[in-house]
């Protein structure tokens, strides 16, 4: 059996296969060991998934994809699995990216893009990665993602580029104080999250051409300072993740408005790496 999981800040994807036949599957809360020490990431592990999968003493091979995995991270999450995964012989941990790629594209090459809480891209070969530009965080870079959505609706709110209409409305609707919001910024963990979650009124007021503006630009802002950089207009673009999936169409408006053609969306990348089992060797 294989245990396949693909995990952003928000959310984690848990898969077992057996020969080709998905087994159990299930979602979690989202693993970052960037942002999430030892501890925390294994009882989340724990109390999840081992607590809920009845054969996990039957799992030879481990994938993982996901966010902040490089480096020293890698080797922690190696650890942790082998640790509660006893049996499985083959253990890889990659950057979600990667696992973004083989989803997208299988053997195929592309140019892959993450957009859900957080955003990155790169040029894929059909088997690894040959270009990154760094994304950088929310707070340095991300362009394109939900927080950093969440960042500019709640910078436009408040500093007149929305009405005072929109602006109430939302406070109401969120039960939320300016008070409330910067402490959930700045003084309380993931605020990456809390300003990903603005998506959801977002979304529900797309009929206010300001606040549409405003997810447009957001994308342009993504293609134009992320996958343009890599020269490569002549690949397909695909993009996974939720802000992608729920904003199709101001994503596509972005893309032809920079030159580029988004060839594939879809909101989780589990469905793709499921089929491409014989890409991650």
């Amino acid at each position: 059996m294989k245990l396949i999981a693909d995990s952003g800040s928000t959310k984690t994807d848990w898969c077992v296969v057996d020969g080709g036949e998905v087994v159990f599957r299930t979602a979690g809360h989202g693993i970052n060991p960037f942002q999430q020490d030892e501890c925390t990431i294994e009882k989340i592990i724990r109390d999840e998934l081992i607590g809920n999968i009845r054969c996990a003493d039957r799992v030879a091979e481990i994938e993982f994809y996901g966010a902040g995995c490089r480096d020293d991270k890698i080797l922690m999450l190696e650890r942790l699995f082998r640790k509660m995964f006893v049996n499985a012989s083959k253990i890889g941990v990659w950057s979600d990216v990667l696992g973004a790629a083989r989803a997208l594209f299988g053997c195929g090459e592309g140019i892959a893009c993450i957009l859900g809480t957080g955003a990155n891209s790169c040029v894929y070969d059909g088997n690894e990665i040959t270009a990154n530009v760094p994304p950088l965080g929310y707070i340095l870079g991300d362009e394109g993602s939900g927080a950093v959505l969440g960042r500019m609706f709640i910078n436009a709110l408040f500093k007149g580029g929305l009405s005072a209409e929109l602006r109430d409305e939302f406070l109401c609707e969120t039960g939320l104080t300016l008070a409330d919001i910067i402490n959930k910024v700045y003084r309380e963990p993931m605020a990456n999250r809390f300003l990903a979650s603005t998506s959801l009124f977002i979304h529900n007021h797309l009929d206010n051409n300001d606040l549409r503006t405003l997810v447009v630009d957001n994308f342009k802002a993504f293609f134009r300072r992320n996958v343009s950089l890599y020269g490569r207009r002549d690949l397909p673009v695909g993009a996974v993740g939720s802000i992608a999936f729920y904003y199709k169409t101001e994503l596509l408006e972005a893309a032809r408005s920079e030159g580029f053609e988004v060839v594939k969306v879809i909101k989780s990348p589990m469905d793709g790496l499921v089929g491409c089992e014989d890409v991650a060797k």
